[in-house]
């Protein structure tokens, strides 16, 4: 029915960085309608709301990376909830919250958020690419390339344009903690290695450039594989 189905991990600091970014939302909905062909699972990050309320609770008393994690999964099912609904009844009735169960329908929308302590929705979104036998992960985020390092920190960092899993987990590291700031979560770059996902990385708020991505003409970001 569908020529083939597109995994959209999306950022929470693009759908909401300080407050809602309509704009993003409207310019994101019209382009998903654009790509008739294609059926979109699209899984929403915490953001600004997972941010502010994991670093309350820090300040407030010692909390567990366990709890911590639970605060930022009900934030993305927020952000999620609310994406569905914008979407209307072109998307799946329900925010899909288990990427590892089987979903029957014949919706182009799917939308998810976060499943489950010590699983970021980068995870998320590389079970659903499993799940739903997709080829590749499109990691929309506020930037737009993958460096060899914190270019925000080192002037001489260098934007990398591909990269193999084994050079990206070692920019990265091995390990995922609750609001890890990293272009994409080390644990899932281990899963995409371990299923051959091809992963791109982008920014997000650049809506004709997913639409260059999406239409398989030249783009800028990271493609990992």
């Amino acid at each position: 029915m569908f020529e083939e189905t597109i995994i959209l991990s999306v950022g929470g600091s693009i759908i909401i960085p300080e407050k809602i970014d309509s704009g993003f939302v409207k310019k994101f909905v019209g382009l998903v309608n654009r790509h008739g062909d294609k059926r979109f699972v699209i899984v929403c990050g915490g953001g600004h709301i997972a941010r502010y309320y994991r670093d309350t609770a820090k300040k407030l008393n010692k909390v567990s990376d366990e709890d911590l994690d639970w605060v930022g999964i009900k934030a993305t099912k927020l952000n999620a909830e609310f994406i569905r609904s914008v979407f209307g009844s072109l998307a799946y009735e329900k925010v899909v919250d288990d990427p590892t169960a089987k979903i029957s329908t014949e919706k182009r929308v799917i939308i998810a958020a976060g499943w489950k302590p010590g699983c970021s929705t980068d995870m998320d979104a590389v079970y659903l690419a499993e799940n739903f036998n997709a080829s590749m992960l499109i990691n929309l985020s506020n930037i737009e390339y993958v460096y060899d390092k914190d270019p925000r920190k080192f002037k001489d960092a260098c934007k990398k344009e591909r990269l193999t899993w084994k050079e990206f987990r070692s920019i990265v590291g091995d390990k995922w903690t609750p609001g890890l700031n990293a272009p994409f979560d080390p644990v899932a770059a281990k899963q995409s290695e371990k299923i051959k996902l091809k992963v791109i990385i982008a920014n997000g708020k650049d809506i004709d450039n997913l639409d260059n991505i999406l239409a398989g003409k030249k783009f800028r970001g990271t493609v990992v594989e």
